[in-house]
């Protein structure tokens, strides 16, 4: 019993720490350019100096969290934007960009480039450090 609880213990530590973790971009599975799957999903990335496309689910806990955070940071950010994606409507674009869960969020320049990417719910100081790095 005590085995099972360390063990349990030891994967809760480490799912959590993987939480909110910003990562590389990654490109396309199937070699299309991200900005053209943003233009599929109507994203105009040069409305705003940082794009945040979040990808979520409607079941998805950490998902409404995400949104919180994002949606605080666009309203309290210049230049910040949050753009909410439903990932069970738009497979091929999660295909696409090979995104594994939800929520993940991409960090998206005014050319349409992928800066880095979100996956888990960030922290606010997250959000604006990479606001304030990028901008």
């Amino acid at each position: 019993m005590l085995a099972v609880l360390a063990v349990a213990t030891i994967v809760g530590l480490l799912w959590r720490r993987r939480e909110g973790r910003v990562g590389e971009p990654v490109s396309t599975e199937d070699g299309r350019d991200v900005r053209e799957v943003l233009r599929e999903l109507e994203v105009d990335p040069a409305a705003a100096s940082l794009t945040f496309v979040q990808f979520s689910s409607a079941f998805c806990a950490p998902c409404r969290g995400t949104r919180q955070v994002l949606a605080r940071a666009a309203e309290t950010t210049p230049g910040i934007r949050h753009v909410e994606v439903d990932a069970e409507s738009h497979l091929d674009v999660v295909r696409a960009l090979s995104i594994l869960r939800t929520p993940t969020t991409l960090a998206v320049d005014p050319a349409g480039r992928e800066i880095t990417r979100i996956v888990g719910q960030p922290r606010l100081e997250q959000v604006r450090h990479l606001a304030a790095t990028v901008g």
